[in-house]
């Protein structure tokens, strides 16, 4: 496979907690005119410490200099980029459809036993339908439900952990102090 083939990244960045660093991680991809298919940030195993989840297609040349831009950035403690096979990956989404649908029609109660869905909530004009799983089940989910018409959708980024240790506990324990 060659170094020049688009593949895509999972970068996760460590960095404090401070105003305007979405705007200037942002603009590390946009001055490359690099799309981020997803992104998400929560707080980390370490208190005051964030962790980013961006996933992008791009070349590996292309996230070895995006990784070393990010890590440039002051408010940034530690940045990795990792391949989908090093990962352990989720999305999450919901649904929410007609309840008489729910009621009347067998087809949907099959579709949501056969595809691990979770009922979220059930109300007297729809019913919300929670999936977590990878980007193509969801999308599979999303077709099976699209005929019977989806009244909201909203799909989550990915969130990823590593399958290797990163080391970065030491660090960010050391941060912390």
């Amino acid at each position: 496979m060659s170094s020049e083939e688009k593949k895509l990244y999972t970068v996760s960045i460590y960095t404090e907690n401070n105003v305007g660093l979405l705007n200037r991680i942002s603009a590390i991809f946009q001055r490359r005119h690099i799309n981020i298919e997803s992104i998400n940030t929560s707080i980390s195993e370490i208190e005051g410490v964030s962790r980013w989840t961006i996933v992008v297609k791009v070349t590996e040349p292309q996230i070895q200099k995006i990784i070393g831009q990010i890590e440039k950035q002051v408010d940034v403690i530690r940045a990795y980029y990792h391949m989908d096979e090093e990962t352990i990956y989720q999305e999450c989404c919901l649904f929410k459809i007609q309840s008489d649908l729910f009621f009347e029609d067998p087809n949907i109660q099959k579709i949501i036993s056969a595809s691990n869905v979770r009922i979220v909530t059930v109300e007297r004009e729809f019913f919300v339908l929670e999936k977590a799983g990878r980007r193509s089940e969801i999308e599979s989910l999303y077709q099976q439900l699209k005929p019977f018409g989806i009244m909201q959708f909203v799909r989550s980024a990915r969130i990823a952990i590593t399958k290797e240790s990163l080391n970065i506990s030491p660090l960010l324990t050391a941060f912390q102090a």
